[in-house]
């Protein structure tokens, strides 16, 4: 099929898929008036496709096909190659003003580390999954699709593996296993872009033992797949008008619970039954690539709060205040620690089999871990130069009506040369980026999204050489 335009990708949710949103099923995610926005949201990777100024960047001749196809798809072999999928995943994500659209991002992060497990697997164990791997990369790659990625298992109590539950079904397991496939059972969390996407890539959250073997399962499915259930969060709600909601008002990524009430997956379309031996590294491999992207897309949100800080910092008259410089100087210091361990990790790469380039697993993770860290702090910054007016500040129904209007003007404006309205508009860019819905879904994504700060802290532990550190320190002070 080759490149798909937005209308396309738009045309190819109405497909019968099985989704909830406030207890009521959806017929068609793509007229949906509140859903729609989040299809619309993510056609920004089509759209970059198609747009002269950015095709460069968007669109590469596959090396196996030599056919166009987006550059999400195109394996990494080199560290430029992972410096250009992250300028395109930030390019993407500037343009949907600070929220990613991750509909190829996610999915490809997914096959890129199935590509290497499955290699892994089959030289281990004599199965033969990397070729089954292969052929639906091709399929997603030909056809320009869009890929979703459940991950994150119900979990039930957290300290007992998945085979000693009270609850077999906390984490999604094998329950029938037949001559042409599988049939799985259970509930994934978070599971970003599912309402509108094509294809959903299903991974192991965490490592197994031998009793969780039938817990060690990855596979890939249609969205419209009998016995897939997408109960969409209810966390985000519509919003009114641009004026109060400049970001959120036609940008929006939602979540699902997903349900797999026993669902058959094809042989075709299975890349792990049972391996347990190989679930912990398939879940760190898919991390791998992941936390690169996650802070590829969080440099654009990054930008922003400097931007925000210093505009409103100018509109205050307080630019030149002390106090206030040193805390835009913070910001501008986080936001490039943040980047340039992001490229480090481009550029300290390693290749594996089959010699795909994987981001630096220590630098990945501490870039996440500063970028997460520190990202509360940057809104209390901010909100601090903005002031009190980014939650009690009129709307826009206040400047339509006359009266109120002529006050608003007449008190609320800036220093000199600044209008209120222009001032108005910067309050309540500060407010949906920090304290609105919006500004609340970043900060808990910030904490929790493609793994913890533990999470990231524990890789960081792992990857350190302490052995080397200690015996530097020895040798110093001439302990033997």
């Amino acid at each position: 099929m080759g490149l798909r335009t937005p209308a396309h990708y738009i045309k190819s949710l109405n497909d019968g898929r099985a989704v909830y949103y406030k207890g009521k099923k959806v017929a068609d995610v793509t007229k949906h008036p509140f859903l729609r926005i989040a299809v619309e949201h993510a056609a920004i990777d089509y759209h970059l496709a198609e747009d002269p100024k950015h095709k460069e960047l968007a669109v590469v001749k596959d090396p196996e096909t030599g056919n166009p196809i987006s550059r999400l798809y195109l394996p990494p072999k080199t560290t430029a190659d992972l410096l250009k999928r992250s300028e395109l995943i930030a390019l993407a994500t500037r343009e949907g003003k600070t929220m990613v659209t991750l509909i190829k991002e996610i999915g490809t992060d997914a096959l890129f580390a199935l590509h290497i497990v499955s290699r892994q697997m089959d030289k281990a164990l004599g199965t033969h999954f990397y070729e089954r791997v292969h052929r639906f990369y091709r399929h997603c790659a030909d056809n320009d699709l869009a890929v979703a990625v459940a991950q994150t298992d119900a979990k039930g109590d957290r300290v007992l593996r998945p085979s000693e539950q009270e609850h077999p079904d906390y984490y999604l397991r094998v329950v029938e296993r037949r001559k042409d496939g599988i049939v799985v059972r259970g509930a994934k969390l978070h599971t970003s872009v599912s309402v509108n996407s094509n294809e959903l890539i299903v991974l192991p959250t965490r490592n197994f033992d031998e009793k969780d073997k039938d817990y060690a399962v990855a596979f890939a499915i249609p969205m419209n797949t009998k016995g897939l259930r997408l109960i969409t969060s209810a966390y985000s709600q519509p919003k009114e008008n641009d004026f109060q909601f400049p970001l959120s008002n036609k940008h929006l990524m939602l979540e699902t619970t997903t349900i797999f009430d026993d669902v058959f997956v094809p042989n075709e379309r299975i890349f792990m039954d049972g391996q347990y031996q190989f679930a912990g590294p398939l879940a760190l491999a898919f991390v791998d690539f992941h936390r690169f992207t996650a802070v590829s897309y969080k440099q654009p949100l990054l930008d922003l709060l400097v931007g925000a800080g210093l505009l409103l910092a100018d509109q205050n008259g307080i630019s030149r205040v002390s106090h206030v410089r040193d805390k835009l100087t913070w910001l501008a210091t986080y936001t490039e620690t943040v980047k340039g361990l992001l490229g480090y990790a481009a550029v300290t790469a390693k290749t594996v089999e089959p010699g795909f380039a994987v981001p630096n697993r220590m630098y990945s993770n501490v870039a996440k871990f500063q970028f997460a860290h520190n990202y509360h702090q940057a809104l209390a910054i901010v909100q601090d130069i903005a002031g009190g007016l980014v939650v009690t500040a009129p709307g826009e129904e206040d400047m339509k009506n006359a009266t109120l209007a002529k006050d608003i003007r007449r008190y609320l404006g800036g220093r000199k040369g600044v209008s209120a309205e222009d001032r108005l508009k910067a309050m309540h860019l500060v407010a949906d980026l920090t304290a609105t819905e919006f500004g609340g879904y970043h900060a808990v994504l910030a904490i929790h999204a493609e793994g913890s700060l533990e999470a990231e802290k524990l890789a960081i532990q792992r990857e350190y050489d302490i052995a080397s550190a200690l015996a530097y320190a020895k040798r110093m002070a001439n302990i033997k």
